[in-house]
């Protein structure tokens, strides 16, 4: 079918290069193909975008939206690019806009215990700021080291230390965004407590760029505890019994600052990556860390270990042992990864659930005769099994997709959510109904329409 534009690809261009007066405009192949397609996403690519910007301040958010509103061109938020969910990759004809050259720390108060910072800010840099004044940033994702604030805002991030400190939610306060017609909102501050209004600030947090632009965020900080920090490790038989130690853990009052749980196959995997034989000591790996413990802590954690039968139980309070045992835990995805094709999954239970959706797991892959490498945040109920087949093989195989509609369906049945720390992007939005339930897909649509009546920001993501 001819189409008639009304406007050339050189007037568009000209136009969105006209209202970027602080930032970058870029158009070339090779930085579209890159910035649109991200390696780190499930499920394929999703579109070519137009144009590249690399904002570098409100206005320039505002003349990006100005251009998308003029040409309806849709326009989708990115920071350092890391979303495994389909979340921020291009969109065929649409303005990319970058956020990583809005990367710094306006503020640290030690006297409010808050830090102000722009979305480009990287999760650990901050963490180390803070440090420096004897405070720390809470939010521990897996990708700390290169995951920024914005990101994790735009996907409500989890991570490892979600069991004590809670998620990213948990920890902003407040946040100040251009809404899709330019108008600039300030949400929520820097108080610990607000109760006035509609909480729009937590609206936005896990709204993945759909709502508006994020373009700065106030966050907790909390004081470094005293004490020692205990980490260690302790094996079990399985999973299921590893699941109900953790839930006595949690239940018991020593606080874990981390539960992190590796099945049976990954601490095999892990011991072909690492060149270590922990596999030797039984079916499934817990990793644990206790901040501003004491011996009475610690003999309580240790009791409950040995009630659930754990085995070979090592606890560390050297610096060094901490950070192997850390880097063991963030070397569970390469171990996995490696030489395989793979989909990594993200669902939460309710912590009841998580013993049964582990033996569910395992079962599973048994049925269907696939492997199935089971870890996750123990601790909150977080569960991430991957699914892996032969790099042989290009297109996720039919057996594959079952496995991970079963599961999905299984978490919904045990009351859980298949998207506890990763987002939904486009590769779960299909199951807003069934997750939701009709009235609040609707709903969602609606709150939507509301911000966003032209459906320019970061369309087909969070929801379909």
């Amino acid at each position: 079918m001819t189409v008639f534009s009304a406007y050339s690809d050189e007037e568009i261009l000209t136009y969105l290069q006209e209202q970027v007066k602080d930032g970058t405009v870029k158009t070339d192949a090779a930085t579209l193909k890159k910035q649109s397609f991200n390696p780190n996403a499930s499920g394929g690519e999703s579109g070519l975008a137009r144009a590249f910007v690399e904002v570098a301040s409100v206005e320039d958010i505002q003349g990006v939206l100005r251009a998308a509103r003029k040409f309806h061109i849709a326009v989708v938020p990115q920071t350092t690019f890391s979303s495994t969910v389909i979340g921020s990759d291009g969109i065929d004809g649409a303005i990319i806009i970058s956020m990583r050259k809005m990367n710094q720390i306006l503020e640290i108060s030690k006297e409010d215990s808050v830090a102000v910072v722009q979305p480009g800010v990287v999760n650990g840099d901050l963490d180390q700021e803070a440090r420096k004044q004897g405070l720390f940033y809470a939010p521990d994702p897996g990708s700390k080291p290169f995951s920024s604030i914005g990101g994790n805002v735009s996907t409500n991030a989890g991570g490892m230390s979600t069991v004590r400190f809670g998620a990213t939610k948990d920890n902003v306060l407040g946040l100040k965004a251009v809404l899709a017609d330019g108008r600039v909102v300030k949400l929520g501050g820097r108080t610990l407590k607000q109760a006035f209004g509609y909480d729009l600030t937590q609206l936005f947090v896990g709204s993945e760029g759909t709502l508006g632009i994020i373009f700065e965020i106030t966050v907790k900080l909390m004081p470094i505890p005293l004490g020692k920090s205990v980490m260690g490790v302790a094996f079990f038989e399985d999973m299921g019994t590893l699941a109900k130690a953790v839930t006595a853990i949690r239940m018991s009052g020593v606080y874990p600052t981390m539960l992190e749980a590796l099945d049976g196959n990954t601490v095999v995997a892990l011991d072909h990556y690492e060149k270590t034989h922990y596999a030797d000591n039984s079916g499934s790996m817990l990793i644990f860390r206790l901040d501003g413990s004491s011996d009475e802590t610690v003999g309580v954690l240790n009791d409950l270990l040995a009630k659930y039968n754990g085995q070979n139980v090592q606890v560390t309070t050297d610096p060094g042992e901490q950070k192997a045992l850390e880097k063991l835990r963030q070397d569970m995805l390469p171990a996995v990864f490696a030489g395989n094709n793979h989909l990594m999954e993200d669902m939460a239970m309710p912590l009841s659930q998580l013993a049964p959706m582990m033996d569910y797991l395992q079962a599973l892959g048994k049925k269907l005769g696939i492997k199935i490498y089971t870890a996750g945040h123990a601790g909150d109920g977080n569960v991430h099994p991957t699914f892996t087949w032969s790099e042989d093989e290009d297109d996720v195989p039919e057996v594959i997709i079952e496995a991970l509609r079963q599961t999905f369906w299984k978490t919904l049945e045990l009351g859980g959510t298949i998207s506890g720390e990763h987002a939904v992007g486009m590769l779960k939005n299909q199951w807003n109904n069934p997750e939701l339930g009709e009235n609040v897909d609707q709903l969602q649509h609606q709150i939507k329409t509301l911000f966003d009546p032209m459906n320019l920001l970061n369309p087909k993501r969070k929801i379909d």
